[in-house]
């Protein structure tokens, strides 16, 4: 496997680095019950193709929120893109003066993804504006009807993401995003009625807006098709200092069958951001 070729490298990393003086791996996956992804904005100003080499040490399985463009890459160590960018959480279905920009923008990702053969494209509500949630929502189920035929035909999933609206710190929370909770994407889902449109639950999110996160996955199970982890408060590493039990929700996730993808999407605070990594990687591998 390419794992081992390209990561007989190493055991930990400084500076964002592979250390070369390890023969193997002494962290990262090793039950697999839970298909771990990284996402990689949040690993700046590390590159995508200095990431990749530590995914694989890791026994991680993607890379994902990249642009097509970046798919090579990925393909170069063996990775997967669980999830595609799009067209962006400002302008989004809930407006429809979007939704020209927004079709083309998914059409092209969704094409993209389905060419790699990768499993899902992400799509957000957009801000809400003067819109009520009514608006939003039929806006929205008017918007992803026109896309979601090609994401059939194509064998592509379409994941919803709720934001938190409550944090007022950049990347931190959306104030003014109109999808704030599980049930506004949960209503859009089931009017639009297609097996293709699930909800990316991001755990630090839905956290902050609802809690019972736990009660929440095993009630909505059937609408999921992703899943994100951070930190609450402060959406930085999965420790003790923060208030989730990140191995009862993953066990939860697993109780639930669901075989996608959760991605590491917390924003480190240590300088070895590697290092927090390997231990985000091994707290989720139940």
């Amino acid at each position: 496997m390419l794992a081992a070729a390209v990561v007989g490298a190493a055991a930990s990393s400084v500076g964002g680095k592979v250390r070369a003086d390890e023969e193997k791996s002494t962290v990262g996956v090793k039950n697999g019950r839970i298909n771990q992804s990284i996402v990689p904005w949040c690993f700046s100003p590390m590159t995508l193709a200095e990431l990749a080499p530590h995914a694989v040490r890791l026994g991680m399985k993607s890379i994902e929120l990249v642009q097509p463009a970046d798919f090579p890459i990925l393909k170069k160590h063996g990775l997967v893109c669980a999830l595609t960018s799009s067209h962006g959480f400002v302008k989004g279905w809930n407006d429809v003066a979007n939704h020209d920009f927004c079709r083309e923008k998914m059409t092209s990702a969704i094409n993209a993804t389905a060419d790699a053969q990768f499993p899902a494209v992400i799509t957000f509500s957009g801000m809400r504006g003067e819109l009520t949630d009514e608006e939003g929502k039929r806006n929205m189920v008017a918007g992803l009807k026109t896309i979601m035929g090609l994401a059939e035909k194509r064998g592509v999933n379409i994941c919803i993401e709720p934001l938190n609206t409550r944090v007022d710190v950049h990347m931190k929370g959306h104030p003014g995003y109109q999808c704030d909770t599980i049930e506004w994407a949960v209503d859009v889902c089931d009017a639009v009625g297609s097996p293709r449109l699930k909800i990316l639950f991001d755990i630090y999110h839905t956290q902050i807006m609802e809690g019972d996160v736990i009660t929440r996955i095993g009630q909505y199970q059937d609408y999921i098709g992703h899943y994100h982890t951070a930190g609450v408060p402060g959406r930085n590493e999965l420790d003790d200092q923060q208030e989730l039990n990140y191995p009862a929700i993953m066990k939860a996730i697993v109780a639930t069958g669901y075989t996608g993808y959760v991605g590491q999407e917390f924003i480190p605070k240590n300088k070895d951001m590697i290092a927090s990594l390997e231990a985000a990687v091994q707290l989720c591998d139940v």
